[in-house]
């Protein structure tokens, strides 16, 4: 049987109105955050720059919705903000990445007193959110969350140190993850909303990183915080689910930070063999380079359609198996970014080592992205129990 593609379908494309963001967004990027890139990443300071020219155009915390005053991107338009940013600078990309993690949380589960609130300000950029779920004991173990919140006069008392939090010290606000009761296991786990004011908050010193140097990641050490029950996030108990909703939609966030990371160190790394010469000839005329492009190429772009596919799914209802997809997605697009930028430091050869060039700086943001939002053997295990069931995990 022949199949013929009728005249009036074309092949997969991106709607305009998404086309036109992502120029808009590589616009900006390329004036404004590409030429800070490395300085963010030789100082070691969260680039203010760059932060003031995403608010200025709207894409600091794309996912808060217009009714709050925020831009109402959607998921698949926040993985292409994402992706566009991470291009130029991945430290700079978890702006707009950790906002909408937390303003996503706060939009699925918060009271409507919290929404009218908190989600203003951080639409106007006046403040940012973090996430605070991560303890020494409970990374890929969530459940084993550590720290407590003790119900007190009109509201909790919380205790514990989160780990490895994003723009902590930067952020104003925190949700937090602490148990409420300890004999329900997860279904013991609730969020709170936490003021960067709130006595009793402290942060850790300033992690040394490999790379995200301009993301700063410390702990949040809560001491007697008490926050009042009405700054809790749902309902008691709800705070496990609630996290891994969020977390099934963030890994596509993050996905689409390592395919801008791929993707800038390919089309640096295309520009650069085209330019040096080897044996009277430029490299791009190698055989075995171009093979080397050429499978670089097929992972970008094998990547970008699995985080496009698993982004519209996360459009739709209740999609069931948006687990699967965004693991998915994570898992392949983080993998990629490793692979293309150690291909793309090899093609560059000594330069490729030297900080001089970007390529080193974009191989060493990638590895991350294998490791954060749950690293890629516990996305193999989401990826095989949503295959096979729940009882072979």
């Amino acid at each position: 049987m022949t199949l013929t593609i009728p005249p009036n379908i074309t092949p997969y494309q991106l709607p305009d109105e998404y086309v036109q963001l992502r120029a808009a967004a590589r616009k900006v990027c390329e004036s404004e955050i590409a030429p800070q890139a490395a300085t963010t990443d030789r100082t070691g300071q969260f680039p203010v720059a760059c932060y003031e020219a995403l608010r200025s155009c709207d894409l600091h915390a794309p996912r808060v919705a217009e009714e709050y005053g925020g831009a109402g991107a959607d998921a698949l338009a926040t993985a292409i903000i994402v992706e566009e940013v991470a291009r130029t600078c991945a430290a700079s990309a978890l702006i707009p990445a950790i906002n909408s993690l937390g303003t996503l949380i706060l939009q699925a589960a918060a009271s409507p007193w919290i929404k009218e609130t908190y989600l203003p300000p951080i639409a106007r950029g006046e403040t940012m959110i973090s996430f605070c779920l991560t303890e020494s004991e409970a990374g890929s173990d969530a459940a084993a969350i550590a720290a407590r919140a003790e119900p007190i006069d009109g509201g909790y008392r919380i205790n514990g140190i989160k780990r490895w939090v994003t723009h902590a010290g930067v952020s104003s606000l925190y949700i937090v993850f602490a148990v409420t009761d300890r004999s329900a296991g997860s279904r013991g786990v609730s969020a709170f909303l936490v003021e960067k004011n709130d006595p009793g908050l402290s942060f850790g010193r300033l992690e040394q990183k490999m790379g995200l140097k301009g993301s700063p990641t410390r702990d949040v050490q809560l001491d007697d915080v008490w926050v009042p029950a009405t700054r809790m996030i749902g309902t008691p108990g709800s705070g496990f689910r609630t996290a891994l909703s969020a977390l099934a939609q963030t890994r596509i966030v993050i996905a689409a930070q390592a395919l801008g990371i791929a993707q800038g160190a390919l089309e640096y790394a295309t520009g650069y063999v085209k330019e040096r010469k080897q044996f009277g000839k430029t490299l791009s005329k190698f055989q075995g380079v171009q093979f080397m492009l050429a499978e670089m190429a097929i992972r970008v772009e094998s990547a970008r359609q699995l985080i496009y596919a698993a982004a519209g799914r996360a459009q739709q209802v209740d999609p069931v198996d948006l687990p699967l997809l965004s693991s998915a997605a994570k898992t392949l697009a983080s993998d990629t970014a490793v692979s293309v930028t150690t291909d793309a430091v090899q093609l560059l050869g000594s330069y490729g080592y030297s900080c001089d060039y970007p390529v080193e700086r974009m191989m060493r943001d990638a590895k991350v992205t294998q490791i954060y939002g749950g690293t890629n053997q516990i996305q193999r295990l989401i990826i095989a129990r949503a295959l096979l069931g729940p009882d072979h995990g």
